[in-house]
């Protein structure tokens, strides 16, 4: 283990890197709370953006941090973790949410961390040092998120349908504009209860790592905590634009009553996953719900193409990120 007093410098450092991976989650993934909204016309950008940075940090006060504990000690067998695995594991997922970002790619912030520590880990000491059983449930859920979403967006669609069936259009249309304020407000507070809690992890991993917090601890510094959740919703309220087309209008057009079921479904699928401590893909549970939501009018609403183009960077994005981490961990071993 790293002694503290030779570390503290670098312990800074990847602390303020960790803060600007989750400004960047927030950034990226702004696009899975508000493309809806947006695209719907309920809000305008300037108004989705605070509206959803005020509910990713509220968060704070609704969930327990299972999410936190599953990534600071249930991915990495203890002893293994050093600065340089965290360092790799953090530019390999900020340099997969740069590419992404750049592209418009709707990708996962939260695998791109998973596929970073997995890396880095791996370029240390091997596969041996994984944790596999937090491994499989992470990867389990690459499939499982979107699939619920799916189920829950589609489900939520029907019963709508089928409880308003002899209501006016126009009179549907105006109630589930006040209704998609609730759903997207769950939403931005499921996806700032997931996503904050993966940098606290990473952290908590850190500072475990080079002394400045054990093992055994309940729960990580208080400071790290409030730090990753304002962190967030700062990346949230300056947002990813190139992702809201892609998510509000590219892969299905979207009416307030469409926004609401894919809001809720995947809201509820974010609800379920942290209360068992899971980090999943904020991106994949609201594209499966959307997508859902799509299917349930009618099959062609959904454009396939650009759902499948999403799906492929979904299946790269945590053996890229693994891969830059590993060469980042090499080369960190030449720098500190």
């Amino acid at each position: 283990m790293e002694t503290v007093q030779t570390a503290l410098w670098v312990v800074v450092l990847l602390v303020v890197l960790a803060i600007m991976f989750d400004f960047m989650n927030g950034f990226h993934d702004a696009a899975n709370s508000i493309a809806t909204v947006v695209s719907t016309g309920v809000l305008k950008p300037g108004q989705a953006v605070l509206f959803a940075a005020f509910f990713n940090v509220i968060a704070i006060l609704v969930f327990h941090l299972s999410v936190a504990a599953t990534v600071g000690k249930g991915i990495v067998q203890p002893g293994v973790v050093d600065t340089h695995v965290v360092f790799g594991a953090l530019l390999g997922a900020i340099s997969w949410n740069l590419i992404t970002w750049y592209y418009g790619i709707p990708s996962s912030s939260s695998h791109a961390l998973i596929g970073g520590i997995v890396g880095a880990v791996i370029a240390k000491s091997g596969a041996g040092s994984l944790i596999s059983t937090g491994i499989l449930r992470t990867v389990a859920f690459i499939f499982v998120s979107p699939l619920l979403g799916f189920l829950l967006g589609s489900l939520m669609m029907v019963l709508v349908a089928w409880v308003f069936r002899r209501t006016r259009p126009l009179k549907v249309d105006k109630w589930f504009r006040r209704m998609q304020l609730v759903s997207a407000g769950a939403y931005s507070l499921g996806h700032g209860g997931n996503d904050a809690q993966k940098t606290i992890g990473i952290i908590w991993m850190l500072l475990i790592a080079t002394g400045y917090a054990n093992a055994t601890d309940a729960a990580p510094p208080t400071w790290s905590i409030v730090s990753c959740y304002l962190a967030i919703g700062a990346g949230t309220m300056f947002g990813g634009w190139r992702i809201v087309r892609t998510m509000g209008q590219k892969i299905t057009k979207l009416k307030p009553v469409g926004g609401f079921c894919a809001e809720t479904g995947g809201a509820l699928t974010l609800f379920l996953a942290t209360a068992i401590g899971v980090p999943v893909s904020t991106t994949h549970t609201i594209t499966g719900a959307i997508v859902g939501v799509g299917s349930v009018q009618r099959a062609s609403a959904v454009r396939w193409g650009v759902a499948g183009n999403i799906v492929w960077a979904w299946v790269f994005t945590i053996p890229a990120s693994a891969f830059v981490a590993a060469v980042a961990y090499w080369v960190s071993l030449y720098i500190f």
